[in-house]
């Protein structure tokens, strides 16, 4: 039985080193395959892969940099830490292309202009990441994907020679600024991306930084130039539309974050002002938004300080969800408050003084949805402070 095993395991090694051996045709091509937005929050930037060809060995492959598997051992926990394992996944396009055409989304083509030599280093590159050992990497939704790889793998197999024209798009623009031109500003995906992102998110982006998203990756390509000693050319060849379905636009879900804040700001204006009006203090109303704000604000402090998130460390949104708040909650059971809330509430109310500031000047842009929770909870800090300087007199 060990026999038999050693000999699958000698054809498996045999195999992976024969293929990357193996001489394309001159009749290869490679090939950069984008693919459109789709329904779920990882699908709506887009996808992108490399696919080479070789109708004389017969060949029609897809490497895919955009593989993970929710199975893994410890997956979510990794997630949170920042530990995201990715993998190279190597495989049919037949599969590919098919697994597109059921979710209808579009996919184009873009058949790089290379030489016979620079096909050969595309596919030994990949043969040799397609191995076992070789096929995970650290994924990083902004420098380190799907995309930012292909772009990466051109210029380290072309070198110097290829240059991207950076001339004809929208200059100046912020990761963020990038991230929510893709997404609908009022949706839960957009919400929880732009809330756990820190100043980082926030940096002007190069030219070939926005290449993390699929879109520009397909542009640049189409305007690249290779320059060789002899002559000038464009990095693509020909581009085919292999998928035509329309674009994908996001959905705005009727319980969306707006509509929801919204409607829990009214519902605590409401009660403050019938506390105001009856000269009490309702304890349910700040258990709870202090004991919300709190808990938000301890998984930013998480992300911040204990995950490898490139974007999460700088987090400003931890001024008005403020971690200490979880602790100091419990405190708002009771009947009567402790002296040194008062100061406590100064010092939160100043936290969220600073926040427009930041917002202004741009040094944290904050997702819209929560201008509504924001009025709310300082109005609500300034009721309780009031309260608690007339239950003094």
């Amino acid at each position: 039985m060990k026999k038999k095993y050693f000999s699958f395991l000698l054809l498996f090694i045999f195999y992976y080193t024969a293929k990357a051996q193996i001489n394309l045709s001159v009749y290869a091509e490679v090939s950069i395959v984008t693919a459109g937005p789709g329904d779920k929050l990882y699908e709506a930037f887009g996808h992108s892969a490399i696919r080479i060809k070789d109708p004389v060995l017969n060949f029609d492959l897809i490497y895919n940099y955009g593989v993970f598997d929710f199975n893994q051992p410890n997956f979510y926990s990794n997630f949170a830490k920042g530990n995201m394992i990715y993998s190279l996944a190597r495989y049919d396009f037949k599969y590919f292309l098919r697994s597109y055409k059921r979710d209808k989304r579009w996919l184009k083509e873009q058949v790089l202009n290379l030489n016979q030599q620079e096909k050969q280093a595309y596919f030994s590159f990949l043969e040799n990441n397609a191995l076992p050992q070789n096929k995970n990497y650290q994924y990083d939704p902004y420098f380190d994907n799907c995309a930012t790889i292909l772009r990466d793998i051109t210029k380290s197999i072309l070198k110097n020679k290829v240059v991207f024209n950076n001339d004809d798009f929208e200059k100046e623009l912020s990761f963020r600024d990038l991230t929510n031109k893709e997404l609908n500003w009022n949706t839960w995906g957009s919400f929880a991306l732009n809330l756990i992102a820190g100043i980082k998110l926030d940096e002007k982006a190069t030219a070939e930084e926005y290449m993390y998203l699929p879109d520009y990756v397909y542009t640049q390509f189409r305007k690249a130039i290779i320059y060789n000693e002899n002559q000038t050319k464009s990095l693509v060849k020909k581009e085919t539309i292999l998928l035509a379905f329309e674009e994908k636009q996001p959905s705005v879900s009727i319980f969306n974050p707006l509509l929801i804040f919204g409607f829990i700001s009214l519902l605590g204006f409401f009660i403050t002002y019938k506390d105001i009006k009856n000269r009490k203090r309702t304890k349910s109303l700040d258990f709870l938004l202090f004991f919300t704000t709190g808990f938000i604000g301890s998984i930013l402090f998480f992300l911040w300080f204990f995950s490898s998130h490139s974007t999460a460390p700088n987090n400003f949104n931890i001024l008005w969800a403020f971690p200490l708040n979880l602790i100091f909650s419990f405190q708002f059971l009771k009947k009567k408050l402790p002296n040194w809330i008062i100061n406590y509430l100064k010092i939160i109310t100043l936290l969220l003084i600073i926040i427009p500031i930041l917002w202004i000047v741009k040094v944290q842009v904050y997702p819209l949805v929560i201008i509504p929770l924001l009025i709310l909870i300082i109005f609500r800090y300034w009721f309780l402070q009031k309260y608690l300087l007339t239950s003094k007199i």
